[in-house]
């Protein structure tokens, strides 16, 4: 029995991808291995011993900076993100069911920022609540109010709050788009003939099935927001978030505690994704059981 070979470009192509998933990957890699070196371990192979040691050093914190307040930032910012992406992803998706005035307008304005350079959005954010700083400044005067205490409103709920929103948002409206695009609307119409209103519509129907695309859209805001840096760097304010200070670390801190910091907000990262995923692929299996109940009761 002959088996057709395989073209050359067949070859070529798989070579191409190997090296591509090598770089993608290499670097986490090899941060992940240097972490779990000795005490006498360097910046660089090869390994000097193999142990857990710069991890408990990482345990007892990193120099001056307070490592950990930032990753608490990082993660409640990142949570806060990831709601209201999913929050208004949906409610943008639903009323682009629909046509109304400036709908086109109003989309590409959304998705400019994913165009934008990130450090010009950074700057802008930033230049544009010392404006916003200044003419406070202003009123609280005109108000008699004593503003001698008052700094910036910049902060991580606020500037950095919005600059992250500027690139998470369009992501979780072009996924709802695709979401709502494949939707069969006859599920709707099928409630509304059974007597459910708008609100219980959406939320025993519509919501149920577009649950697992729900993960996927708080997935993307809160991975997107947490290794953010670029939209951080003028709009974070006073308090650095985790991704400012793991930069600012890296021209100072000189043994493999920094690459135990790496790996801990790595494993951080694939937690929460796989956790996300686990949680999306429960409820694909718990819609197909329904499904599978209700067709047989039907029989």
């Amino acid at each position: 029995m002959s088996h057709d070979r395989r073209p050359l470009s067949f070859y070529l192509l798989a070579a191409f991808f190997a090296l591509f998933v090598l770089f993608l990957y290499g670097p986490t890699l090899t941060v992940l291995l240097l972490s779990f070196q000795g005490p006498d371990g360097g910046l660089t192979f090869p390994m000097q011993g193999v142990s857990t040691f710069w991890f408990a050093k990482l345990m007892e914190g990193v120099g001056v900076v307070d490592i950990w307040a930032a990753f608490r930032r990082s993660l409640r910012l990142g949570l806060v993100v990831m709601v209201i992406t999913v929050v208004f992803s949906v409610a943008a998706g639903l009323a682009y069911r629909r046509r109304f005035i400036g709908a086109s307008g109003l989309f590409y304005v959304t998705v400019a920022s994913l165009i934008v350079p990130s450090i010009v959005v950074s700057l802008g954010i930033g230049l544009g609540f010392r404006l916003l700083d200044g003419w406070l400044v202003e009123v609280g005067g005109w108000l008699g109010l004593d503003m001698g205490q008052f700094t910036t409103s910049m902060g991580l709920f606020t500037s950095a709050l919005g600059a992250h929103l500027t690139w998470t948002l369009p992501f979780g409206l072009l996924i709802m788009f695709a979401v709502f695009n494949r939707f069969d609307p006859s599920y709707e119409e099928a409630a509304r003939d059974l007597g459910a209103s708008n609100w219980q519509t959406f939320r025993h129907v519509v919501l149920p099935i577009i649950a697992p695309s729900l993960i996927g859209v708080g997935l993307f805001g809160f991975t997107l927001s947490y290794d953010e840096l670029a939209r951080s760097s003028q709009a974070a304010g006073d308090l650095n978030t985790l991704p400012l200070e793991l930069q600012g670390l890296t021209t100072t801190v000189t043994t493999p505690e920094i690459y135990a910091l790496g790996t801990v907000t790595t494993a951080v990262s694939f937690a929460f994704i796989f956790s996300a995923l686990g949680i999306a692929s429960w409820l694909r299996r718990r819609q197909a059981r329904r499904g599978s109940d209700a067709g047989q009761g039907m029989v």
